[in-house]
């Protein structure tokens, strides 16, 4: 089959998408990913983009066509409104023009943020009369209030106005988490739309890179002396980094406990900043962002995982993507939110769940499990693989989504 598939981002950018585009030119179809110019999350175009550079190539297989848009930058909202606007005014464009010379048998739209995205997959659906798949990962403009502070009734009845064309023009609504359908049906009586498709974990347990030496500070702190809890993945103002830094701040004086944060994003320099205006050189630890396919070696290395969201109607609903590839990793998680995630981590009886924001009570949770006997701590990460290798394995997920879309090789 042709496959028109339809998102801001793509390879080398790293995204679950990614794993579809891929499974399906595995599978001998005909897919071609209509994306922007790679950008994300360091806010300037990858090595080797550029508006006159790479703007077409094949990677495994898949067509990709990178259209021209202004990097997201870095800590700026007006650019990375630019960067949302021009996607989705060059994608419209693109499309319109592209729509009366090539026939494809169905669009699929993988709808992160921001939802204006999808614009361009809900106009081929509207000239070309094709089924079309959302798979939403972000609710809007629920996550404008949540995250954006916005709340003018006008600016969010624009981003309204999208979601409504998005919903009502999808064939089908994937979604990343149970707790979206509240959302969604809020804009009509979409049930028969809407189906669960959750997000798998971007690291296999097995997976290695003998050529890759992790981070000399990290090789110094992974011994039994010490406890290691872990964070990983993307530093925003939605992940909670001021209650965990609270709580590493109630530990300090428990030099064994280290607090190691690998990733990037807006947060990380408040956190840098934090660390070294009390004094957590010793007990706290950032590493940075590094590729998806090294994360297994940095989870053999932790205690427990953490993952955490600030308290917000929205954030409630999600269940992190992170939780999956802790769980492949054999690692016990603590859960710092409310909602969708804990309850998942509660059901595979793979950790511990703290309130969002409670910095007393993850410190406190935190001390416990350091003084906890080790096989305790073994038992419940070997839950997370066992509930995982049940639900969220890559390959039973993307042969789900083939049977979603009928699909066949």
């Amino acid at each position: 089959m042709k496959i028109l598939y339809v998102c801001q981002y793509f390879y080398p950018e790293t995204f679950r998408g990614n794993d579809i585009a891929f499974h399906w030119a595995e599978k001998g179809h005909d897919v071609h990913v209509v994306t922007g110019i790679p950008n994300y999350p360091k806010g300037k175009f990858f090595d080797g983009y550029g508006l006159f550079k790479k703007r077409h190539e094949v990677i495994n297989g898949v067509k990709v066509t990178h259209l021209p848009i202004v990097p997201r930058g870095k800590d700026s909202k007006i650019m990375l409104m630019l960067n949302y606007f021009s996607y989705l005014i060059v994608g419209w464009m693109w499309m319109f023009f592209h729509a009366w010379w090539h026939k494809y048998d169905v669009v699929f739209c993988q709808q992160l943020s921001p939802v204006m995205m999808s614009s361009p997959a809900v106009l081929y659906k509207k000239l070309r009369h094709v089924p079309l798949y959302t798979w939403v990962l972000d609710l809007w403009p629920e996550s404008l209030t949540a995250a954006g502070g916005i709340s003018n009734k006008y600016v969010l009845g624009f981003f309204d106005w999208f979601v409504k064309s998005e919903y009502k023009n999808s064939d089908k609504i994937l979604t990343s988490s149970r707790s979206f359908d509240q959302s969604i049906l809020k804009y009509g009586d979409y049930r028969d739309k809407i189906v669960y498709y959750p997000q798998w974990s971007d690291c296999s347990s097995n997976a290695s890179n003998s050529d890759y030496v992790l981070p000399e500070k990290l090789h110094e702190i992974a011994n039994s002396e010490n406890f290691i809890v872990m964070f990983a993945g993307a530093v925003g103002e939605a992940h909670g980094m001021e209650c965990n830094m609270q709580a590493a701040l109630k530990t300090k004086d428990y030099n064994y406990i280290k607090w190691v944060i690998v990733g990037d994003g807006r947060k990380l320099e408040w956190v840098r900043t934090f660390v070294k205006n009390n004094g957590l050189d010793k007990t706290v630890i950032t590493l940075g962002r590094f590729p998806s396919e090294t994360m297994p070696m940095f989870f053999e290395k932790a205690d427990v995982m953490l993952v955490s969201l600030t308290d917000s109607a929205l954030f409630n609903m999600y269940s992190p993507a992170k939780i999956a590839s802790y769980m492949t990793a054999e690692r016990p998680i603590i859960a710092v939110l409310n909602g969708e995630g804990g309850e998942v981590v509660k059901d595979a009886k793979c950790g511990w769940t703290v309130k969002a924001g409670d910095a007393d009570c993850l410190a406190k949770l935190v001390v416990e499990l350091s003084q906890m006997n080790k096989q305790d701590l073994i038992e419940k990460g070997c839950n997370g693989k066992a509930y995982y290798d049940k639900y969220f394995t890559k390959n039973k997920c993307l042969k789900k989504l083939d049977e979603i879309m009928s699909l066949q090789s």
